[in-house]
């Protein structure tokens, strides 16, 4: 089995090094029917005179291609801010579109073959190697020396992964063009699925979509015997494929918005923009139902589900984060801060993230009822704010990207504003809750430190206290690791739930209902 494992750690490494060198493969030669084809009516005119002196020449890199697109295109609208015609300023990135369109390299000739060698091939090393696991192994989980792996304890291999992830998630957001080689290679899959050519989101949800499924794989093995983890897993292995990637698609296929039906405002965080209360409300009745649909959960489904079942149902269930950092993050869940420093970080930060979206949003809408006679467009650049700060560097680069560095549930703990509502309502109206049995604690330790959410689980199964936090998102992996059966997840009357006990820290108390 040692040997398995060895062959597919070396094909999935020999598919991340052609992941990470495809993209500075092939050629590029820009002509002017592709400035045409690429460019809006109100702009074809300047662009096809800014980008004239890159017609007909070959580029033998993406990297060449792009700074000399940029110097000119830079150059053009710089000129115009100092004169201060602002009007004649061309605000539209057309990077990555050209980038794609000017490519004449063996990508997009033979696109099945690059994903085969990148893709598929990681698939099938990462099952070689994943299979094998826990094999002669009893079921059940234990403290097997997680701390002492490069790996999974913040070591050498742990920081080039993530400085890996990190640079991967900047690309994709703020320069996708260096992954146009990335992007030809789904093109056909892209094709088939919505009729249309992928971009660097078709791509990162294909992607996503395959971590999911492939470390889904490992969760069952890892897990077997516990009925919990094992439905829990399938769950989000189900919701991540077909609600969040391809009903999505074939929505776009038949001329309806890409709308993910799982998805709940706040995470969704664009649900009240102009641009999709438009496509919504111009969609007829579909589109009126994903309307309504989102707004039942926002205001029914979140409050009743959660105060049956904790937020549970949703962070460890259904949600695509939680999906990713359950089953590709799940390796690194030891890795979260237990401190009391960071807790009071966590408190602050979450519930300013979430003031914040509200905010947004209440202007928002508040614009677009007005006919923007209140804020005009400036809405956009409220929007463009909370883009970058919250949906893209920490949902994205911190969140995923800090996997190996702080844990799989940065994002969930300390920036989701839908874990922020969703933990206030179980918090101070729910029947969740963990029971413990303090007689029965041997203080191994092993709950707390699997806990990706940083809660210290051991303090309370030492006092035989429940516990009730707004950041706990009801895994059940602390019940799983315990050797005792000390821990058990309960969904029973609110009466006895919370404890009044506070935590007592030196000469302070710091009551656990905060």
């Amino acid at each position: 089995m040692k040997i398995m494992q060895k062959i597919g750690l070396g094909l999935f490494l020999l598919a991340m090094l052609s992941f990470s060198f495809l993209p500075f493969v092939g050629s590029y030669q820009l002509e002017a029917d592709i400035v045409r084809a690429e460019t809006k009516d109100i702009h074809q005119e300047a662009m096809l005179e800014i980008l004239q002196p890159m017609y007909g020449k070959s580029y033998d890199s993406n990297i060449r291609f792009i700074a000399d697109f940029n110097e000119y295109f830079n150059a053009y609208n710089e000129g115009l801010k100092k004169a201060e015609e602002w009007d004649r300023v061309i605000w539209d990135d057309y990077a990555f579109a050209l980038t794609k369109a000017a490519s004449t390299g063996p990508v997009g000739e033979q696109p099945y073959l690059y994903l085969g060698i990148t893709v598929l091939l990681g698939v099938i090393g990462a099952l070689l190697y994943i299979l094998p696991l826990y094999r002669g192994q009893p079921e059940g989980i234990k403290n097997d020396g997680i701390f002492f792996s490069s790996m999974k304890s913040r070591g050498l291999i742990g920081i080039l992964t993530g400085s890996w992830l990190i640079l991967f998630y900047i690309v994709l957001y703020w320069f996708p063009e260096y992954l146009t080689n990335l992007v030809l290679m789904v093109d056909p899959l892209s094709m088939a699925l919505s009729g249309n050519p992928a971009s660097q989101w078709f791509l990162y949800g294909f992607v996503y979509t395959l971590a999911i499924l492939v470390m889904g794989i490992r969760m069952f093995r890892k897990y077997r015997g516990n009925n919990y983890q094992m439905i829990r897993t399938a769950s989000v292995m189900f919701f991540q494929l077909a609600f969040a990637f391809m009903l999505p698609e074939i929505l776009v296929l038949l001329n309806m918005p890409w709308h993910d039906f799982k998805n709940i405002w706040p995470l969704d965080y664009s649900f009240f923009y102009d641009y999709r209360l438009d496509g919504m409300l111009g969609s007829g009745a579909l589109g009126m139902f994903m309307l309504v649909w989102g707004i039942i959960l926002i205001v029914l489904g979140v409050p009743i589900f959660t105060y049956f079942y904790g937020k549970r149902w949703y962070c460890s269930w259904v949600c695509g984060c939680g999906g990713l950092a359950e089953t590709l993050g799940d390796p690194y869940r030891q890795l979260s801060d237990k401190s009391l420093k960071s807790w009071k970080i966590e408190r602050y930060l979450i519930h300013g993230v979430l003031v914040f979206a509200v905010v947004m949003t209440a202007v928002t809408l508040a614009n677009y009822f007005m006919e923007f006679e209140l804020l005009g467009y400036a809405t956009n650049e409220l929007h463009t704010v909370y883009g970058f700060m919250i949906g893209s560097a920490f949902a994205g680069v911190i969140g995923t990207g800090f996997y190996p560095l702080m844990g799989n549930r940065v994002w969930c703990r300390f920036g989701c504003p839908l874990a922020a509502y969703l933990g206030l309502v179980q918090r101070f109206k729910s029947r969740f809750r963990i029971t413990t049995n303090g007689g029965q604690c041997i203080s191994c330790g092993n709950c707390s430190t699997y806990c990706e959410m940083g809660i210290d689980v051991r303090w309370y199964a030492q006092r035989g206290q429940n516990i009730v936090r707004s950041s706990c998102v009801g895994c059940g992996v602390c019940s799983a690791v315990c050797p005792r059966g000390v821990l058990k997840l309960e969904n029973a009357n609110e009466e006895g739930r919370i404890n009044d006990m506070p935590i007592i820290i030196g000469n302070k108390s710091i009551s656990i209902k905060s």
